[in-house]
């Protein structure tokens, strides 16, 4: 009875602000994200190929929230925030006269009915692997949490015609397009296909590395020529395009490589690990400075992402990340467990992250690669008793290799 009368407290939030904000969607092309991962660099694609095209757009995603030239970080802690704000941000990009809004949307916000009463124009799915399976119970709950938002825009979306996006390589792809089947209008190619393939066929030139790129890039250009948007205005946007931040982003490149990533699920840190292998030169080093894959959610994860790094790191450093309430030295003794006896040697546990980036950073030569991973451009630490510590990855990383003081 409580689960049931949370369900509706949540829907009935969706539907006042809704009310409230006046419908705000229905005056705007609105697109939602969702996925695994790669959903913050597949929105801000999207937006630089359409401020390319003179389109003006607002966008709401992990990384920052931007209506037209307004622009500011997303210190939130949610990926997509609820109790009103998804209609409070579509209201204020329509009085800015945006064309466009583009919605990073997440299972937790879809359990939490945020992407009700929105009327998308588009949904577009990245990919599908195994994450928050704690908070959904099982996988097949996790992936049925993402149909639903394609099932729903289909059902409840006032939007004439409706596109849904979809990577073919997708994992359980068919599922989606049963949930979307006979949605939009039949006959008019309301489900498209893109997959990586399409990148490699087109040859464009790309600031970003990494296999997975070319998924995100690839649903960028399908997304942008349904727009017709034209061709020279997409590439030009894409070659232009310098990542976004905390997303493989390299903080230094000589004379050692310093790389910091978000990768917070085992199929993102391995990709993560195979990109940054090969780039690495022969008989060079890669120390790994890995998270410890969050207090409190996901436990399963964690010996399996200490055996990715065992396969992959020359060297690995074990620290702290978002521990909540949890005791943060078993949180790295659980990832440990996972790394075969054979590559012990391999670790070090400095559970201060700012000291064990110092030490990965001390320990590296010319040529080498550090590649940090778990924070990438988020604002905090998340420790016991809901305290948030201000975080940036990004600048500690800057301060140590030029020698500063940090005072995070």
């Amino acid at each position: 009875m409580f689960n049931k009368l949370r369900l509706l407290y949540h829907y009935l939030l969706a539907w006042v602000g809704n009310e409230i904000y006046k419908r705000p969607s229905k005056k705007l092309y609105v697109i939602g994200v969702t996925g695994t991962k790669g959903k913050s660099t597949v929105l801000e694609l999207m937006n630089a190929i359409l401020e390319a095209a003179g389109k003006r757009t607002a966008l709401s995603s992990s990384v920052r929230f931007k209506i037209d030239f307004f622009n500011e970080s997303n210190n939130s802690g949610m990926s997509m925030p609820g109790r009103f704000f998804i209609q409070r941000f579509l209201s204020e990009a329509f009085k800015r006269d945006c064309e466009y809004a583009l919605i990073e949307v997440t299972s937790q916000g879809i359990l939490q009915f945020r992407h009700r009463f929105v009327d998308f124009d588009a949904a577009l799915l990245t990919n599908l692997e195994p994450e928050h399976i704690e908070a959904h119970g099982s996988f097949t709950s996790y992936r049925d949490t993402k149909a639903r938002f394609f099932r729903d825009a289909g059902k409840y979306s006032l939007k004439q015609r409706k596109l849904f996006f979809l990577n073919s390589d997708a994992r359980d792809v068919q599922y989606f397009v049963d949930a979307v089947k006979g949605r939009g209008l039949p006959g008019q190619g309301n489900v498209v296909f893109y997959n990586k393939k399409d990148m490699r066929a087109l040859k464009i030139k790309t600031k970003l590395i990494g296999e997975f790129n070319l998924e995100n890039i690839a649903a960028a250009i399908a997304f942008a020529r349904s727009r017709n948007i034209d061709w020279e205005t997409i590439r030009s946007a894409i070659e232009s395009f310098d990542g976004v931040p905390g997303r493989l982003e390299f903080v230094q490149k000589i004379p050692f490589p310093v790389i910091i990533d978000y990768a917070h699920t085992p199929d993102s840190l391995e990709k993560v690990y195979q990109t940054g292998r090969k780039t690495l030169k022969k008989s060079k080093k890669m120390i790994c400075v890995l998270g410890s894959a969050g207090g409190g959610r996901d436990m399963w994860k964690r010996p399996v992402m200490g055996g990715i790094a065992s396969k992959y790191c020359d060297r690995i450093i074990l620290t702290n990340e978002d521990p909540f309430d949890e005791d943060p030295m078993e949180i790295l003794n659980q990832i440990e467990s996972g790394i075969m006896d054979g590559n012990k040697k391999k670790i070090k546990k400095i559970l201060d992250r700012k000291e064990a980036i110092r030490a990965a950073i001390k320990s590296a030569k010319k040529d080498d690669l550090v590649i940090i991973t778990g924070k990438g451009c988020e604002p905090h630490m998340r420790v016991a008793k809901n305290k948030k510590i201000p975080w940036n990855e990004k600048e500690i990383v800057l301060k140590i290799l030029n020698n500063e003081k940090i005072e995070i």
